[in-house]
């Protein structure tokens, strides 16, 4: 198998990106943010390779066989989740990007459908912010870019970097976008960076939802 044959005489890096992908697929399964076979899950290796979860695995049970090594310049490689293009291409035009995972968490799932009209969520006031990279106060206010979900995901792809590519706006990036229906994307220039940026974009969305219960 692929998989198997990259990582059978794999580098120091190549096995640090592997295990780092594992225990990330497995923390999110362990909060119910990867139901069924849902998510996928990668690390930067190097300025030209990737190890990323295939397509259909449980990501509460990730084996070393499950984790594919893509170089990020050639076509995905067989058993490749149909999501894999959405990875390399962040991957390609941002060279700080370190690790990108991807999960099904309830409220960022629930709150893209609320605000796929608008295309947007901003967040302001709250003070888990500043557990975002480059966020210093509660008092800024954060842009989490939301698009319609398609099967398409190299258009998507284009569309993403489209949109990560406008410059101008007086808000500050979230290192993450949501799919409406779909879900969260978060990153960061670590793996540790990635996981946090997933928790605290998830813990937000979850105040959200409640303060827009209780509020007109």
């Amino acid at each position: 198998m692929a998989s198997t044959v990259l990582l059978a005489s794999g580098s120091g890096d190549e096995a640090r990106a592997v295990a780092e992908v594992i225990a990330a697929g497995r923390s999110a399964a362990s909060r119910h943010w990867v139901p069924a076979t849902s998510g996928n899950f990668s690390v930067r290796i190097d300025a030209e390779r990737i190890a990323i979860t295939r397509s259909g695995v449980d990501k509460g049970a990730l084996q070393s066989a499950d984790i594919l090594i893509q170089p990020l310049n050639t076509p995905l490689l067989p058993r490749s989740s149909a999501e894999a293009p959405l990875h390399v291409a962040l991957y390609r035009q941002h060279p700080e990007i370190g690790a990108i995972f991807h999960a099904h968490s309830p409220a960022a799932t629930v709150l893209s459908r609320l605000a796929e009209p608008a295309g947007r969520i901003l967040l302001t006031g709250w003070e888990l912010q500043k557990a975002l990279s480059g966020v210093r106060t509660h008092e800024a206010i954060v842009e989490v870019p939301v698009f319609a979900n398609e099967q398409d995901t190299d258009a998507l792809a284009t569309r993403v970097e489209a949109r990560m590519a406008e410059t101008g706006s007086a808000f500050h990036p979230a290192p993450g976008y949501l799919l409406s229906g779909h879900g969260l994307y978060a990153w960061g220039g670590t793996s540790a960076d990635a996981a946090r940026h997933l928790e605290a974009l998830e813990a937000l969305f979850e105040f959200e939802l409640s303060y827009r219960r209780f509020t007109p």
